[in-house]
């Protein structure tokens, strides 16, 4: 096998995406370098992966395929990176489908001035977090933009898994009495990305939550194989992914406040700034709806692992016709919590 040649360049120029010699060694020195030892299949110089359906098979009897692209600014922030926050990000859309996941593929797309060592965090931090999340990077792509055409760096991963056989969550199968499972911390990811902006005369510490959620999802339906649906709160947080299951399921959900996990440090930021922590993002916290005679057994498995330690039940589906999310507040009164209109805080994945 030849060696692979050492990048001498510091930043990344136009000619890194020329698909030369300059191309060839920033593929293989940063990104192939880094792939290696996270499973990625040897055959580096096809178009394409080739994955062996007898194995897919052997896993399920679905495939599950996403695709996601990661815009994140800044880069780095506390708790992650945007090379983590996309596999994170990617695996998670598989796996709230009960899809175990299995390979990934990476495109990205590099502004021209870009640090090599910026790349190079990026890729082993992406690497890195593949192999702790159990899946294959196994094909990919790169282009360079001229300065200012993007942002530094941006992303796009797509995922297949496999979804095992009698496993068919869906954000329409809600039922009146069913009970609401939040598994951590409502706003973290979005509240250290404002954090990270340096935009706030004020410090916040607090991670963002960023991590793959196959494991805590696996031990959810093992305890509660009737859960009736998953999602990741991402964009537009828990108070989005409340509003969605309720109108997909034509019904309501009813939530109390004071049981829905928030730090102090967050509810701190958002009672600053005019913010709802419901609708700050999360990367690594689900909403799950269970049938009530599974809710507690569900709950348990979810804080038996490192991830959910912070879960709580935190309301009930009803039968509304309005389709209404409504919380119930620490003062006796209750308020809607609306569907977000717009994103109080672009750019956080």
């Amino acid at each position: 096998m030849t060696a692979r040649r050492r990048l001498s360049a510091a930043t990344v120029t136009l000619a890194h995406g020329g698909g030369g010699t300059a191309m060839r060694d920033l593929v293989e020195d940063v990104f192939l370098a880094a792939f290696d030892d996270a499973g990625a299949v040897p055959a580096a110089a096809e178009d394409q992966a080739r994955l062996p359906l007898a194995d897919l098979v052997a896993r399920g009897d679905r495939l599950a395929f996403t695709t996601d692209s990661f815009v994140v600014d800044p880069l780095f922030f506390p708790g992650g990176d945007i090379g983590r926050l996309a596999v994170c990000g990617t695996v998670n859309d598989l796996a709230v489908g009960g899809a175990v996941p299995v390979a990934l593929s990476c495109a990205v797309v590099i502004e021209e001035g870009l640090p090599v060592e910026t790349l190079r965090r990026v890729a082993a931090s992406l690497a890195a977090t593949a192999r702790e999340a159990g899946v294959r990077v196994v094909t990919g792509d790169t282009k360079v933009v001229a300065r200012g055409a993007c942002d530094k760096l941006f992303i796009t991963t797509s995922g297949v898994g496999v979804i095992r056989a009698g496993l068919n969550p869906g954000i329409d199968r809600a039922r009146p009495g069913d009970r609401v499972l939040v598994s951590g911390h409502s706003g973290d990811h979005g509240a250290a990305i404002l954090a990270a902006r340096g935009e706030l005369a004020v410090s916040v510490p607090v991670d963002s939550d960023c991590a793959p959620l196959t494991g805590v999802i696996t031990a959810l339906l093992e305890a509660a194989p009737g859960t009736r649906l998953i999602r990741d709160a991402t964009r537009g947080g828990v108070a989005a992914v409340l509003n969605e299951l309720a109108e997909a399921s034509r019904a309501g959900v009813r939530v109390v406040e004071e049981s829905i996990p928030v730090r102090p440090e967050v509810r701190g930021l958002c009672d600053l700034l005019g913010l709802d922590p419901l609708y700050l993002g999360n990367e690594g916290v689900i909403v799950a709806v269970l049938p009530p005679d599974q809710a507690e057994a569900g709950l348990a498995a979810v804080r038996a692992h490192p991830l959910g330690r912070a879960a709580a039940l935190v309301g009930t589906v009803t039968d509304d016709p309005r389709m209404r999310v409504v919380m119930e507040t620490p003062f006796g009164g209750t308020r809607l919590v609306d569907r977000p209109v717009g994103d109080p805080l672009p750019r956080i994945c």
